[in-house]
């Protein structure tokens, strides 16, 4: 167990019980390591972290420990497309082959980057097979993705596009920047420096091995009993569109892959992204109270915070077989993934647990991130207990 002396940082009075819910997730809930950052209209409120950096529990948690977050790291990947959108760089409502002609072949002519970013696309699964050295080639990766053939028509179905979504989006940011940066350079100077964000998509090499915390993968029996069924099974099938999806590249089927530097230098701001709660929670606190740093324009901010809508009105995803509902790269909340306590907060959660949303209506921004996985594909207990306190103690104040 972590000494609960280990745990370090503030909280603003009235907030105790998220201080109590991050201690007990280390007393109750098995954690090792983490840090939860949350913004209340614009300022810090809380700011915890603690544990150990490593599964032996022989390094410290500090205060500028990042890690890796998988799919949490989503959500700042749809902020960099919606900072473009805000600039006029590019329209949701208009087509992909608008900005990116040599996308328009095998049945995409017609898709837009609103259905691209809500999972519709049919672009989930790519038929090749992805190396670290094609992520890394910007110009062989952007041949294999324009002319990948959708699963299904456009905007009938919904899919998620568990590890691509990002190398699309960077693609576009490509055609639509006059620096013709990648989505991941994109994103550190126009977002990452103006905020003073510790969170990058694509690892620098300057950044110090021991910043790093480690990754510490759940055993995958776990999968059997918190994961549905449906899901499991389409994940065991080499033939079924879920394995397609989620296992390609290969190297994602091991999750100690992503302790290591080379799978964490190339962008793929689908999942490799590394960082702390603080520049989480400080990027979705931008969104969530107008965005005057950035200079974020209303339309934009109303785009994103307003209610999706769903192919025929369903919200079963084909690849995780859940209840979830995608809009512009980012989660709106559901019956079973809560981000904020109504429907203009949007985020995204990752593999394992780490998760970072933003609540317009109450201008929150929250993240937690941790190093212990956990076998789920929602936000597991750790994740809602702090969600649920910090909530409880805004109802008081």
């Amino acid at each position: 167990m972590t000494n609960i002396k280990m745990i370090q940082g503030t909280v603003t009075p009235g907030f105790e019980k998220v201080e109590e819910q991050f201690k007990k997730n280390f007393i109750e809930r098995g954690e090792i390591g983490a840090a939860c950052t949350i913004y209340l209209e614009g300022q810090k409120a809380v700011d915890l972290w603690g544990g150990y950096k490593d599964k032996n529990k022989t390094s410290p948690w500090q205060k500028n420990t990042i890690i890796p977050v998988f799919s949490t790291t989503k959500g700042l990947s749809a902020m960099t497309i919606a900072l473009a959108h805000s600039r006029g760089l590019l329209d949701y409502n208009e087509k992909v082959c608008t900005y990116w002609p040599e996308f328009a072949q095998n049945g995409k002519e017609k898709i837009t980057i609103k259905q691209l970013l809500d999972y519709q696309a049919g672009l989930c699964a790519i038929d090749e097979e992805i190396t670290l050295e094609i992520i890394a080639d910007f110009n062989r990766l952007a041949k294999i993705l324009a002319k990948q053939k959708p699963a299904w028509e456009p905007g009938t179905k919904q899919g998620y596009h568990t590890w691509n979504i990002q190398w699309y989006q960077s693609e576009l940011i490509r055609r639509v920047d006059p620096k013709k940066r990648s989505l991941g350079k994109f994103f550190q100077e126009e977002i990452a420096v103006p905020l003073g964000l510790d969170f990058f998509i694509g690892l620098p090499e300057d950044i110090p091995e021991e910043q790093l915390a480690t990754i510490i993968p759940f055993p995958k029996i776990e999968m059997l009993f918190k994961m549905p069924l449906n899901f499991v099974l389409s994940l065991l099938n080499p033939w079924s569109l879920t394995s397609r999806t989620m296992l390609n590249p290969k190297f994602v089927t091991n999750h100690n892959n992503f302790n290591k530097r080379e799978v964490l230098s190339v962008e793929m701001g689908s999942g490799n992204g590394v960082g702390n709660a603080r520049s989480i929670a400080k990027a979705y606190s931008e969104f969530a109270t107008g965005g005057k740093i950035l200079n974020l324009k209303q339309d934009t901010l109303e785009a994103i915070s307003a209610f999706a809508s769903m192919p025929e009105n369903q919200t079963l995803d084909l690849i995780t077989k859940t209840d979830i509902v995608f809009s512009l790269g980012f989660i709106k909340p559901t019956k079973n993934i809560q981000y904020g306590i109504n429907e203009r907060s949007f985020g995204v959660h990752g593999a394992g647990g780490s998760v970072g949303f933003a609540d317009p209506v109450k201008k929150v921004g929250f993240s937690y991130v941790m190093n212990k996985m956990i076998g789920s594909l929602s936000i597991d207990s750790r994740g809602k207990a702090l969600r649920g306190a910090f909530y409880q103690c805004l109802k008081k104040i």
